[in-house]
């Protein structure tokens, strides 16, 4: 059922069939040789002998001289027979036995065509001996005052001839050719066989390779790959290649649906716990009041009112967050790209966070130089972007501390630079805080209202700008989280036509 064994067996009836063929045509090729031969030895052999005796007297048969020459030719080569015929190729006499005389007439037309001198040597004539057989003859018109009075038709194979062609296909000669072209033939065989298998050798480690990634093998080696050798670049290795580039592919792939189960299991988890929380105390507190309304005092109805709003606030908080995240990593969210000041908008989100920094003792300042150059973007989001920012980094400053922004300006970008002097983040935890839900503490206790989405939101808008947020982290020493934004219209906002318009990006 392999490649090579179809080759093989093909191969095989090829080569008996192109050997078939091969000995027919020696076989013929040799009859033919072997009768134009003869017969062009024997051309002037009726002509001779119709010149040396005298066989038609008086407009009949001289028979005498007719068994004459039947019997000196019969001692001299037996292998022919004579024939005499008259104007119309009717058979008068003969030199053969009359039982084996099947025919009454000869057709002229090859006697005709030999007699015209242009002769295509073999030509074959009728068989007096058989009804459809035809073979090589010599013949002379006999004359008579010039006229023609009949003709001296002389086969030069007779059926002993045919006997002994016969006998002779078992001789030595006969033996030694056929097994000559036996030989040649086998050993065409097998360098056939050899060579088919060096071809297939590449083929048959490929199908090994996709056979194991499939794992159809014993050893279901998934990361088994076709051996790439850059000297050969024929079609076998293209495929190869190519396989090996789909394999790594559906690997990667694999990976990041295990990856993305994973989190989806997680996220899951995250979103029935911060869920569970807020819901379990708002239900404890509202079934409190509607259970001990009439003996609450009014202090206490109003502390467990303002204890149910704070939860009812942090599920909204949370619910918001996972929409918005949700929004922002569907295709078809639309970005209001228009230039604007983002200095302007840097002092609006500072202001905000003010007074929890004074609440807080912690330092909280700007620095970027004047005639700082506009910015494209969504000023929506990018403000999202900073109030992220600055949250995150106020929840892990200590009083003391500083949060500052920074705008560098340049040719044809603008660099935002938000940092503080906080806790740090590990350096094993730095590759993921930009993932849903992930928070640095894994007892997940006194967070607040943070439920890990703020850098996640953050992360998905920068990509939507076509930049990318990175961090830098020294424990105890703070956190950096910096970006840029373009001061003029690059290839990706050029690429959706924007100039100061609503685009959906796909």
């Amino acid at each position: 059922r392999t490649l090579y064994s179809k080759l093989a067996i093909v191969l095989f009836g090829l080569v008996c069939l192109i050997g078939l063929l091969f000995f027919l045509l020696v076989r013929y090729s040799t009859d033919m040789y072997h009768q134009e031969v003869n017969q062009k030895l024997n051309a002037s052999l009726a002509e001779n002998i119709a010149r040396q005796e005298q066989l038609f007297e008086n407009g009949k048969v001289n028979k005498i001289a007719l068994k004459e020459v039947f019997h000196m030719l019969m001692v001299i080569n037996p292998s022919i027979e004579v024939y005499l015929l008259d104007k119309q190729g009717k058979i008068l006499d003969y030199s053969a036995p009359q039982e084996k005389i099947k025919r009454k007439s000869i057709n002229l037309k090859p006697v005709n065509a030999f007699l015209s001198g242009k002769r295509n040597y073999p030509i074959m004539g009728d068989d007096p001996r058989d009804q459809h057989t035809q073979k090589i003859f010599s013949v002379a018109p006999l004359l008579k005052e010039g006229k023609l009075e009949c003709y001296l038709y002389i086969i030069l194979a007779s059926e002993e001839v045919d006997s002994i062609s016969s006998m002779l296909q078992g001789s030595y000669i006969a033996r030694f050719t056929i097994g000559g072209i036996i030989a040649s033939l086998v050993v065409a065989l097998l360098a056939g066989w050899l060579i088919f298998f060096l071809l297939t050798g590449r083929l048959r480690q490929l199908s090994s390779a996709i056979n194991n990634y499939a794992g159809k093998e014993n050893g279901q080696d998934t990361h088994l790959r076709y051996p790439d050798k850059q000297a050969k670049v024929d079609e076998i290795d293209q495929l190869g290649r190519n396989f090996n580039i789909m394999a790594d592919r559906i690997d990667s792939q694999l990976q990041t649906l295990k990856n993305n189960d994973s989190q989806r299991r997680e996220l899951i988890a995250n979103v029935s716990h911060d869920l569970r929380t807020p819901l379990a105390t708002l239900h404890g507190y509202l079934e409190t009041l509607i259970l001990k309304g009439e003996s609450l005092t009014p202090e206490e109805r109003a502390r467990y009112l303002q204890i149910a709003a704070s939860h009812s606030q942090r599920l909204n908080l949370l619910v918001d967050e996972l929409f918005e995240l949700s929004t922002l990593e569907s295709c078809e969210t639309l970005l209001n790209i228009e230039p604007f000041s983002l200095a302007e908008l840097v002092q609006d989100v500072v202001q905000k966070f003010r007074l929890q920094a004074d609440e807080k003792a912690i330092e909280l300042k700007t620095e970027f130089g004047h005639n700082l150059a506009f910015a494209y973007g969504d000023i929506g989001l990018i403000q999202r972007v900073l109030e992220n920012l600055l949250e995150n980094a106020m929840r892990y400053t200590p009083a003391g501390g500083c949060v500052s922004v920074n705008l560098i300006n340049n040719a044809k970008q603008i660099q935002v630079k938000v940092a503080d002097t906080g806790c740090g983040i590990p350096a094993e935890e730095l590759p993921h805080i930009f993932d849903r839900f992930y928070r640095l503490e894994k007892s997940r206790k006194g967070q607040g209202d943070n439920a890990g989405l703020g850098l996640a939101i953050v992360k998905r808008i920068v990509e939507l700008h076509g930049s990318i947020i990175e961090a830098s982290s020294e424990l105890n020493h703070g956190t950096i989280f910096q970006f840029h934004l373009p001061v003029r219209q690059t290839s990706i906002f050029s690429e959706f036509n924007v100039r100061d318009e609503n685009v959906t990006l796909m």
